[in-house]
């Protein structure tokens, strides 16, 4: 090495000087202080994207915008039919230039579905009678994309017109502060649900237990006060009129601890089937459309109580190597679980003389995110060919507008289009509009496929009628 080169910055340490800038050693009460800290620069950052009385708004839309991604009119058009129609929402603004509140771009729309043209799609597809789909995004990495991934999703099932529940079942509570939920206590969370599942699988079993004349199991004050609450109890309206949010916060977490306990106290219990059943038993899968669940990043009860009640799974990732081998091993956990839950089941079913149970979903799909075209393409594609079909063909690219949107602690469709370039706008919303895209498709895909198969049951129970 040359003598006119600096040595590395790891050579020439002095233990002494060393020992000089270390603080008196660290005990568990400074980690409280930090978490204090921490809390209060999270409400400074959160609020970025909040109005002055701390409250989250949802922007304006353009007329523009209105045309080109919401309502499928020519913008001349569009204008006349205001103008014949004045007891439409008009907007705020001067001369051309009108800016509509979602609200009113649900009510124009409901107008342009009845009075428009027939071969336009002025609202979503959405089957009558069949119950919500419910959309997982989950993987055990963490920073993959997953809650910006989830978050993006609902605000773009939003904008189509569908009615969107978020559930937030990761304790750092991500997701919540990008809809501007207020949760204060782990009985504003999903938690609830699942201790009133356990309860109501308890009181069952103490039921048979008293007829055959043996002492019930404990029931303690959770479980009774957990009793009280319906799901529709625990959610909470968001600035989205149409995004409705099951928050989080960090008391959660210890669900992950407490779930197991109950399992150990009823071994038949089904954990994995809490939350589906506290979302279908209080209706909440016939109040929307479509729920989207973020789960934390682990393979943890909460993941796995999301998983089992998901039709589609969707599983986000980098175009890294670390990140395909770690999605690798999630699907390969993914199997270990639930083909050992399964196994366990019916071997119990098969003695009893009960229909075998099986878990599946409509659809899985890992998505690329935060891809970077000039430095990823080549190991995307290796990704793409081993993973298959299981793979969305469009990968989401990473772009300023994205960044810039994060920083907000808002999703770019919350971001004012006049605040960027227009084509940086335009490039920046086209990476989630077609993930949607893809999504929808296989959210609509399904809802038909049930559809078809809900038609050959009637059909067959008409038939059998007949014949009897």
């Amino acid at each position: 090495m040359s003598g006119k080169e600096p040595l590395p910055p790891y050579f020439s340490i002095d233990p002494a000087r060393a020992a000089k800038r270390l603080s008196e050693p660290i005990g568990t009460a400074r980690f409280a202080k930090a978490a204090a800290f921490a809390a209060r620069g999270r409400q400074d950052l959160a609020e970025r994207g909040y109005a002055p009385d701390g409250r989250k708004r949802l922007r304006r839309f353009s007329t523009w915008e209105i045309c080109r991604y919401l309502i499928p009119v020519a913008t001349a058009h569009f204008r006349r039919v205001l103008r014949k129609n004045p007891d439409l929402p008009q907007g705020v603004g001067e001369g051309n230039s009108k800016w509509f509140t979602l609200d009113d771009v649900l009510r124009l729309r409901d107008h342009f579905a009845q009075e428009g043209a027939a071969d336009r799609e002025y609202r979503p597809w959405r089957p009558e009678g069949l119950p919500a789909k419910v959309l997982a995004v989950a993987n055990f990495k963490g920073g993959v994309g997953k809650t910006s991934t989830a978050a993006h999703l609902a605000m773009s099932a939003a904008l189509d017109g569908y009615k969107v529940l978020v559930i937030d079942l990761d304790s750092q509570g991500s997701m919540t502060s990008i809809m501007g939920g207020q949760v204060t206590d782990e009985w504003s969370t999903a938690f609830p649900l699942l201790a009133k599942d356990y309860a109501l699988a308890l009181q069952d079993e103490n039921r048979v237990r008293e007829a055959r004349g043996q002492p019930p199991l404990p029931f303690d004050e959770t479980l009774t006060e957990a009793l009280k609450i319906g799901a529709r109890d625990l959610i909470q309206k968001t600035h989205w009129p149409n995004i409705d949010l099951l928050g989080a916060q960090l008391n959660l977490y210890w669900a992950e601890f407490q779930v197991p306990v109950w399992r150990m106290g009823l071994r038949g219990w089904p954990l994995w089937d809490a939350l589906s059943n506290g979302l279908t038993h209080d209706g909440v899968v016939d109040d929307y459309d479509i729920i989207i669940i973020d789960t934390p990043p682990a393979l943890g009860y909460l993941t796995i109580n999301a998983l089992a009640a998901a039709d589609i799974l969707l599983v986000p990732l980098g175009a890294t190597f670390l990140e395909f081998d770690s999605t690798g091993r999630f699907f390969d956990m993914l199997y270990s679980t639930f083909a050992s839950v399964e196994d366990g089941e019916n071997t119990a079913r098969r003695r009893d003389g009960l229909p075998e149970m099986r878990f599946e979903w409509d659809a899985v799909r890992a998505i690329i995110t935060r891809f970077e075209a000039g430095q990823q393409t080549d190991l995307a594609n290796v990704i793409q060919a081993y993973f298959g079909d299981f793979m969305t063909t469009y990968r989401q690219e990473l772009t300023a507008m994205v960044g810039q949107a994060g920083e907000q602690v808002n999703g770019i469709y919350e971001a004012d289009y006049r605040e960027f370039n227009r084509d940086t706008y335009v490039r920046g919303r086209e990476t989630f509009d077609r993930t949607w895209a893809e999504v929808k498709e296989l959210i609509l895909g399904a809802w038909w496929r049930d559809l078809q198969m809900e038609k050959q049951e009637q059909e067959q129970t008409d038939g059998q009628a007949q014949t009897s």
